[in-house]
């Protein structure tokens, strides 16, 4: 009986997010009959994006296309709306390309650690991504633009539209905010020129979430599939870093604010660290000298002066460490593990936006 009450009361439930997917269809309706005008940069335009609240790895994959993209010689911009970020500016420069000029509260978590982890790449943050991408080329010399989490700004061109889908999370794309997780209907996938699924180990691991979008969108490409395996341990305010293996048998107290607190801990556990105590925050949190007080009386309670988090986390918790504090951030990278070859020709894009090849 119980089984039969909580169907029913999903079902009940999907129609609460029927308003929410209904304004999502009349906007990009609005935009597809030409009411909305898409605004296009003289640069073209990558946006990186996904159709669900919460983290499917948005970041490392744009660093990854900034260091592809960089590989062919060049100057790439990075427009982020810079969620959560301090600072009131309309737009806000957080690397010119040679050095970090603003911290992780001003500039947003996500912005700081592109900033910090791409050298070489401009990085700036704003509201309206057709503005900042015109505002920075009255400042910098740029050959093409990423946008950062973009797929739902279709009020700017983009020339090559990726769509991530998080292979952990088939959940996610079962209905549409605020019951689900779905920003828009998962027939959106439509609009996307490439779909790459993450957190993927094997194949089989991309099969159930690539079935529901196919039967959202039968005409889609194969997908390409991304994994995130961990790099190293990197010391939290610190450059230093030391081997995976480092901690492997120790106890340690984990804690994050990202979109996804369950994938990292099962990463933390898979590089066979016991985690005694994971403290979950709200995405892109604000750390305060209490918030980490208590993480640290967290850890001695558990037996344990080993914390462990996020690269994301790493910059904003940062400040509030002492010397004596071990804190260490698990760094990730971005392996394509199937149609890295597809993906190297998205990304020839000649100065109109045209693939190399396909003109």
């Amino acid at each position: 009986m119980a089984t039969a009450l909580s169907a029913r009361l999903r079902s009940w439930s999907r129609w609460v997010g029927i308003p929410y997917e209904f304004a999502a269809r009349v906007r990009l309706w609005c935009y597809e009959q030409g009411w909305f005008r898409a605004l296009r940069l003289p640069r073209p335009v990558i946006s990186v994006g996904n159709l669900t609240v919460g983290g499917t790895g948005k970041t490392p994959v744009v660093m990854h296309l900034v260091e592809r993209l960089r590989a062919q010689g060049k100057r790439v911009a990075v427009l982020s709306r810079g969620y959560r970020r301090t600072s009131q500016a309309p737009q806000l420069l957080v690397s010119d390309g040679e050095r970090v000029l603003v911290g992780p509260e001003e500039a947003g978590d996500e912005p700081y650690l592109i900033a910090r982890r791409c050298p070489g790449a401009v990085v700036a943050v704003g509201a309206d991504r057709y503005a900042l991408g015109q505002w920075l080329l009255s400042r910098l010399p740029v050959d093409c633009f990423l946008l950062d989490d973009g797929f739902q700004h279709v009020q700017l061109h983009r020339d090559v539209n990726l769509l991530l889908v998080d292979a952990t999370d088939p959940a996610g794309l079962q209905a549409a905010l605020p019951i689900g997780r779905l920003r828009e209907p998962l027939s959106a996938a439509a609009r996307a020129t490439a779909i790459l699924i993450t957190r993927v180990r094997t194949e089989q691991d991309a099969n159930q979430v690539w079935r529901l979008v196919k039967q959202a969108c039968d005409a889609l490409p194969p997908p390409l599939l991304v994994g995130f395996p961990a790099e190293e341990f990197r010391r939290v305010g610190q450059d230093e870093g030391c081997p995976l293996t480092t901690f492997h048998g120790h106890t340690a107290v984990i804690f994050s604010g990202i979109g996804n607190a369950e994938s990292f801990h099962a990463l933390v556990s898979g590089l066979g660290v016991r985690v005694a105590e994971t403290l979950i925050f709200p995405d892109h949190v604000h750390y305060t000298d209490g918030m980490v007080e208590t993480i640290r009386a967290r850890a001695r309670a558990c037996g344990t002066d080993l914390l462990v988090t996020t690269e994301k986390d790493a910059g904003k918790v940062a400040p509030f460490l002492n010397p004596r504090d071990s804190c260490w951030a698990v760094r990730l990278r971005t392996e394509i593990l199937k149609g890295q070859d597809r993906l190297e020709q998205l990304l020839r894009l000649d100065s109109q936006g045209t693939q190399a090849g396909h003109a």
